[in-house]
């Protein structure tokens, strides 16, 4: 960090930290017209005469910088360059204390995994393990690896610095905001450049996911439950720095689940969603089959079940028609053709 602040221009870092202006007034260092110098630079520039006679020590502005910097961040709850390529699940055990079905599952940065098995087998258990980055410290006994490392503690313990980032069917608001004012908090909070662009993205995403169209103007409140999850999932692929996204079971969601998956693997995100959806289940690039308490199976989607994934999504489109149908007042009608190529 010390050496990228004190190479990169002024300019950058004020669009990059914006806080940093407050470092400067503090120590009264005027960098008006000094934006495309380094800050080194910019302190070089100063005579002796003028180093002396304003106290002016290089090196410890510099390193002051680097501190304000990364306290800042720590403070505000942002992590740099969360870079995370790998996902790594180590074998646990199951309910009755057998070994998993496995030794290690790899996942890697933009996949897609589904979770399948029957209610109560363990399915929220896994995301519960992979959420708190378990180090064969929980009732499964599994290790997650991060890069294929031992994750770091902050990953685990840390409050700020969130690995992942849970959806589920249940999502409701308390805030008395408009969907603006949300949106636009998160945005600050995470000192995104473009607020504006960046929050008309996120609706613009949401209301491509969502059965009914909402506005900035909407209190969140009111949103329903498809608006609510829509919004969410469209923060989450565009503003959240969490680099894995656990899903559980939102196929009841009233958003397009296809649309919300290709949006959030965009993003570079690792995507695990438990689910009892046969759609959902097959788009994913490979499912984990939960029994008892543990995995008990790995299953890589085969080129029938894609054919399979082709016809189900052909049926799940005449529904979400006559859906949208019913809501507009209108009668339905037979289809004949409906299940043709």
């Amino acid at each position: 960090m010390k050496n990228r602040v004190n190479s990169i221009k002024i300019g950058e870092l004020k669009q990059k930290y914006p806080f940093i202006m407050d470092y400067f007034a503090a120590n009264k260092l005027n960098i008006d017209g000094y934006e495309d110098y380094s800050f080194k630079e910019y302190l070089e520039h100063f005579t002796e005469e003028e180093k002396e006679q304003w106290a002016i020590d290089t090196e410890v502005l510099m390193e002051g910088l680097t501190l304000y910097i990364n306290q800042m961040l720590e403070f505000l709850g942002i992590k740099e360059e969360t870079s995370v390529k790998s996902l790594t699940i180590l074998a646990g055990r199951d309910k009755s204390g057998d070994r998993e079905g496995f030794e290690k599952i790899d996942i890697k940065s933009g996949e897609i995994i589904s979770i399948v098995g029957p209610t109560g087998s363990g399915k929220s258990r896994l995301l519960a393990d992979i959420e708190w980055a378990a180090q064969n410290d929980t009732p499964t006994g599994r290790t997650i690896l991060i890069n294929d490392e031992v994750p770091d503690k902050k990953w685990r313990f840390s409050s700020n610095n969130r690995l992942v980032a849970q959806l589920s069917q249940n999502m409701n608001f308390v805030m008395d905001l408009t969907v603006h004012e949300f949106l636009t908090l998160h945005a600050k909070s995470r000192m995104v450049e473009n607020e504006e662009e960046v929050v008309k993205n996120i609706i613009d995403a949401a209301n491509n996911l969502a059965g009914e169209k909402f506005d900035l103007n909407t209190p969140i409140t009111s949103l329903s439950g498809g608006q609510s999850r829509a919004l969410m999932i469209a923060d989450t692929a565009i503003l959240s720095s969490s680099p894995i996204v656990l899903i559980d079971e939102i196929e009841n969601a009233g958003i397009d689940r296809k649309k919300a998956l290709h949006l959030l693997v965009s993003s570079d995100k690792i995507v695990l969603m438990a689910t009892h959806d046969p759609i959902l289940a097959l788009m994913g690039d490979r499912r984990i089959v939960i029994k008892n308490g543990g995995i008990k199976d790995i299953i890589e989607i085969s080129d029938e079940e894609k054919e399979v994934l082709l016809q189900l999504e052909k049926m799940d489109s005449i529904i979400q028609k006559m859906r949208n149908g019913l809501r507009n007042g209108e009668k339905l009608e037979m289809c004949n053709d409906c299940y043709r190529s």
